[in-house]
Formats: C-alpha cells, sequence, structure tokens
C-alpha cells in the first residue's frame, strides 16, 4: 500500500482546559472543567458523558524513549447550561494546564 489517499481522519475533537470545580472559597482538583470544541449547550453534552480525553503534553526528561507524557481521564457530565462539562483525570490536572488543549476522543460509544 503506497501513501494514504484523501483527507486526514482526526478521531477526537479539540476541547480546552477552563480550571477546576469549585465554589466561592473552595477548589476542587479532583474534578475540572471543559469547553469542547462545537458543544453549547446541556443537551449537546449527553453525547460526549463517559468519552475518553487525554492531556497530551511534553516533558523536559525522556521517559520510555519519549519527552511526550498523557493524562487520561473522561467526561463524568455536565456543568451549567452552556456546553461546559465536568471531567475526572487518573492523576489530578497540573495547574499549567489552565487554557491548555484536550483531546476528547469519540469512544468508547455508548449506543
Amino acid at each position: 500500500m503506497k501513501g494514504r489517499q484523501g483527507q486526514r481522519v482526526r478521531l477526537y475533537v479539540r476541547g480546552t482546559i477552563l480550571g477546576y470545580k469549585r465554589s466561592k472559597s473552595n477548589q476542587y482538583e479532583n474534578t475540572s472543567l471543559l469547553q469542547i470544541e462545537g458543544v453549547n449547550t446541556k443537551e449537546d453534552v449527553g453525547w460526549y458523558a463517559g468519552k475518553r480525553i487525554a492531556y497530551v503534553y511534553k516533558a523536559k526528561t525522556k521517559s520510555s524513549g519519549t519527552t511526550y507524557r498523557c493524562i487520561w481521564g473522561k467526561v463524568t457530565r455536565p456543568h451549567g447550561n452552556s456546553g461546559v462539562v465536568r471531567a475526572k483525570f487518573r492523576s489530578n490536572l497540573p495547574p499549567t494546564s489552565m487554557g491548555k488543549k484536550v483531546r476528547v476522543f469519540m469512544y468508547p460509544s455508548s449506543i
């Protein structure tokens, strides 16, 4: 098989990390808030519930032959009415991740 024909297929949607879930005086680092591209209502979030998320970042030292690392998580539920979602990650996201991009994968499918 020679070179790939046609357009590249992306198996994820881009999202942005907004911050941690919080109240006026407390912040809950174990739950992160994300804005997924193209999701603007609470109803749209339903399809993304349970989907896997990857926060890919670059580290200074090599580990397993690469400087890229990944923290996996999943979408748990909506947050408010504007399409923001709550997500839990295997290890809490670092504060430096705020405003950075994540990949929201199209699997696992609930259908």
